[in-house]
């Protein structure tokens, strides 16, 4: 007698179930993404937007690193190799070049509109907080990525910025030795920036990333100023 093939959808639920008995992650995503929110339009996009450019940044970035040298008599001719040789190495890098500006609108627009809904109100600081962490952060991650191409551009542009950072009260000149890591730029600069905008900052901005979620997830987002909710589609208002 014929052994009955298995059914496919049987087998999903089992595993499914043998995941969710272990850890609970089925249940986690479900409440995430089914969960019920007051009106929304265009403008509510614009985190999810950031978050799908900052997973393209750290895809990029990574392949990227792969054909890199951090030295200063080899980044330059790496970036030439990657973007002129290398099979499309030219679509990588101005993906990541590119995506870098753009996550810098979006975040502008973003805090734009938590700052215009008043997102950073009662009971919603804290994810007003960690959404400005996120941005200064983002900032950190231009800075230390712009000197990795290691041209005349990105050198005299960074030593104007780490120049600059050096002039702020109390903690400037302390970032200011920081980020040179000499006493002039050269190979430890240039190694210090690659570990802070391929280790240190883009680990910073995913944990950041994780808790501003949970507590938009917890809080819930913020309608259109004075748009009247139903008592039944607010959470955490």
């Amino acid at each position: 007698m014929p052994i009955p093939a298995p059914d496919p959808q049987q087998l999903v639920l089992q595993a499914e179930d043998w995941v969710e008995y272990r850890t609970g992650f089925p249940t986690l995503v479900r409440q995430f993404l089914f969960r019920k929110v007051p009106p929304t339009g265009w403008w509510h996009t614009l985190g999810s937007s950031l978050l799908t450019v900052f997973i393209m940044q750290a895809v990029t970035g990574s392949l990227l690193a792969m054909s890199y040298d951090p030295s200063p008599n080899g980044a330059y001719e790496s970036i030439r190799y990657i973007t002129d040789q290398q099979t499309l190495g030219w679509l990588i890098r101005g993906m990541h070049k590119w995506g870098a500006s753009m996550m810098v609108i979006l975040l502008f627009l973003h805090m734009g509109r938590v700052f215009f809904y008043g997102a950073y109100k009662y009971p919603r600081e804290l994810t007003w907080l960690t959404g400005s962490l996120i941005f200064l952060s983002t900032m950190a991650m231009g800075l230390t990525g712009y000197l990795l191409v290691w041209d005349e551009r990105a050198y005299w542009a960074s030593v104007v910025a780490v120049n600059i950072n050096g002039t702020a009260p109390v903690l400037g000149p302390f970032i200011s030795k920081f980020l040179l890591a000499g006493p002039v730029f050269g190979a430890q600069t240039i190694s210090r920036f690659y570990a802070l905008h391929m280790l240190l900052i883009p680990g910073l901005i995913g944990a950041l990333i994780f808790i501003h979620l949970w507590l938009v997830v917890k809080l819930g987002v913020t309608p259109w100023p004075g748009r009247p909710v139903p008592g039944d589609e607010v959470t955490g208002d």
